[in-house]
């Protein structure tokens, strides 16, 4: 790759000494850039910006007080395309004149004008892909980072982590005044030329990547980076790998990913992406640091265009006429959103829970002490054997990560069917149904939701039937599935048991009393403060005992309870539950604490041999139904089942 004179010489280099007081190659600060030209631009009068020369890869430009000499042009007309040859001056001035940085555009023929005289769209559909191995993947092992970083004042760095190695650095750092941590994202700086480059290719690359090239299977990214290259090359640009990677990045980033919430996305740490409107800094539920503040916000028109983008991934129309939606977007995350000041009077926002594409599975429970070895043994043995389940709790309390861990107990033929209203649940079983909710896709179009599937869910004979979350009247079908010898598993928003049972009971739910016998278990979560951090704990685990034909009262019986002072669980030693698995199976009381000893040591075992993957943990669950003997054989080497 050819660089500039400067860049050789490096950054601390020192002109020739004929020329020390006449040459000055400038630095200009170039604001951070959004998905698109037009965002970029900043409303306010432009400053003027002090130049004495300005040196690129493509040409020298320079500059007196009101001459602008531009690159000579040299047209090659092959065919029926031309190409317009730029051709180098290179001239030393005394005299430095001022300039805006739009004036700068246009000089380097960057600007749209320029580039209409100058190019045909139709000319990129000409050329053909690049190899793949022309195509060098940045690697930070090999390439190092591309980001530099200056924390602001009053700011004290607390940690640091890259979200995308290399590419996209986060600092957790304490703001000194507020004494509050904020999450400051740092991505690659541009240099001018780097800028007004890649806002170039941001314009002629637009619509690049047409329908007829993804119908035929090329990778989007490698098919964005092989336009890129045909781009430099019909430009005349020779650029540094370094230079090239911060292109690819932004590119990428911004046609291919989330724009400026991308490194958001893939940020593992990061739950929840909260937009509350225009010109307010985006917040994150952080995994270790909770509700948090950012430093990006966006402006009104690129939050517009965002939210647009996040509807159309969706699948779904947001405008005025019809400002709100719930949506998944491609990958599983759940999407709220809202549209101009419609119904949310700070500007449009949204809201992105994300989904995990490697679930939690008991043994993450394990090591995180939501539930210790003894329940989650317990709840194995419940759901082998058919018994009904509920988890409850507040919001962000892990009462969905808990139903889908458990759910990986799951006999290994059993007929599966989850309903959900956004995809969440992720099962390793063949002989599984997932369903979501649609609405109506056209006016007056029949729209689909959990009623109907759990209707239709009764048709199909399930086994087991998972709901995401019950709300509505769907939750009289459940009970009504429930009580014709359908194991059911689901979750719903109750602080308590004696909470959820009104909740159930009454408006909009109205689940008869005696319905309410044939669920067995309510497990009930809590997010509680344990010194700086907040974490997830099972306050109790409950069994529905039966209705006290005295008082007509739901009798219940706790199995296990959280004591917070020790940070641990308490068996009660009695469970109904246990009690009717024992008989149903003709155990005595020793078989059954010998099945949970077994069990327990299985799932101690797949954690100290770090299988925690769901698909590995998984696999030596039903290789336990299948040949409960040999996995025990195996037990100091579980790889050898899960492979």
């Amino acid at each position: 790759m050819v660089g500039t004179e400067s860049e050789k010489k490096g950054p601390g280099s020192k002109p020739e000494s004929g020329d020390r007081k006449k040459k000055k190659t400038i630095t200009i600060k170039v604001p951070h850039i959004s998905f698109g030209r037009k965002q970029a631009v900043d409303e306010r009068p432009e400053k003027k910006i002090r130049v004495e020369k300005i040196e690129t890869d493509v040409k020298t430009i320079s500059i007196q007080k009101d001459i602008i000499k531009k690159p000579t042009q040299e047209k090659q007309t092959t065919g029926k395309v031309t190409r317009i040859k730029l051709a180098p001056i290179i001239q030393t001035v005394n005299d430095p004149v001022e300039i805006t940085q739009s004036e700068l555009a246009k000089t380097l023929g960057t600007d749209k004008e320029s580039r209409d005289l100058n190019y045909s769209k139709k000319f990129i559909k000409k050329f053909s892909l690049s190899r793949k191995a022309d195509i060098e993947d940045y690697s930070y092992e090999k390439h190092g980072s591309l980001v530099d970083v200056e924390l602001p004042p009053d700011y004290e760095k607390v940690r640091e982590y890259w979200a995308d190695p290399g590419r996209a650095l986060v600092y957790i750092a304490l703001n000194v005044k507020s004494r509050l941590k904020e999450y400051l994202l740092f991505e690659p700086t541009l240099s001018p030329f780097e800028y007004e480059l890649l806002e170039r290719l941001h314009e002629d690359l637009r619509d690049v990547l047409i329908l007829n090239d993804e119908e035929i299977g090329i990778d989007r990214k490698y098919l964005l980076l092989s336009k890129v290259l045909a781009l430099l090359k019909y430009y005349g640009i020779n650029i540094e790998q370094r230079s090239l990677f911060k292109l690819e990045y932004f590119l990428i980033r911004n046609y291919i990913g989330w724009g400026r919430i991308n490194a958001l996305m893939i940020d593992p740490w990061i739950e929840d992406v909260s937009c509350d409107g225009d010109n307010i800094p985006i917040f994150l539920f952080h995994r270790k640091e909770q509700n948090i503040k950012t430093n990006i916000k966006f402006e009104t028109e690129a939050l517009i265009s965002l939210a647009i983008t996040l509807a159309q991934r969706s699948g779904k129309h947001i405008s005025s006429a019809n400002p709100l939606i719930d949506a998944t977007l491609p990958g599983g995350s759940r999407l709220q959103l809202t549209f101009g000041t419609e119904v949310t009077s700070r500007g449009t926002s949204f809201t992105i829970r994300k989904f995990r594409e490697q679930p939690f599975t008991p043994i993450d429970l394990l090591e995180l002490k939501t539930f210790n070895a003894d329940m989650l043994a317990y709840f194995w043995l419940a759901i082998e054997n058919n018994r009904s389940l509920v988890f409850i709790g507040g919001t962000a309390s892990g009462k969905t990560t808990s139903l889908n861990a458990v759910s990986l107990f799951v006999p290994p033929l059993a007929k599966v069917i989850s309903i959900e209203d956004t995809r969440e649940l992720t099962l390793f079983h063949d002989n599984w149904i997932a369903s979501i909710t649609r609405d109506s896709i056209a006016e007056g179009g029949t729209s689909v939701d959990m009623f109907k599937l759990l209707k239709a869910a009764m048709r199909q004979r399930p086994e087991y039937i998972l709901v995401g979350e019950v709300r509505g009247i769907e939750a009289q079908t459940l009970f009504q599935a429930m009580n014709t010898g359908h194991t059911t598993f689901s979750t719903m928003h109750a602080g308590s048991v004696d909470a959820a049972i009104h909740r159930l009971e009454n408006e909009p739910l109205n689940v008869p009393r005696n319905m309410l016998q044939a669920l067995n278990i309510l497990s009930i979560q809590k997010q509680i403060q344990m010194g700086v951090d907040r974490v997830r704990r099972c306050e109790e685990i409950v069994e529905i005992a039966g209705i006290d034909p005295a008082t007509g009262n739901i009798m219940v019986n706790t199995v296990f309870e959280y004591d917070p002072l020790s940070d641990t669980y308490r068996y009660t030693g009695r469970s109904q539950v246990l009690g009717d698995i024992s008989t149903l199976n003709g155990w005595s009381r020793e078989v059954l604490l010998e099945e949970m000893e077994r069990r327990k040591l299985v799932l101690n075992s797949i954690k100290n041999q770090d299988l925690r993957d769901y698909i590995n943990f998984t696999k030596i669950i039903q290789a336990y139904y299948i040949d409960k003997q040999r996995v025990l054989d195996n037990i100091d080497n579980l790889i050898r089942i899960a492979t």
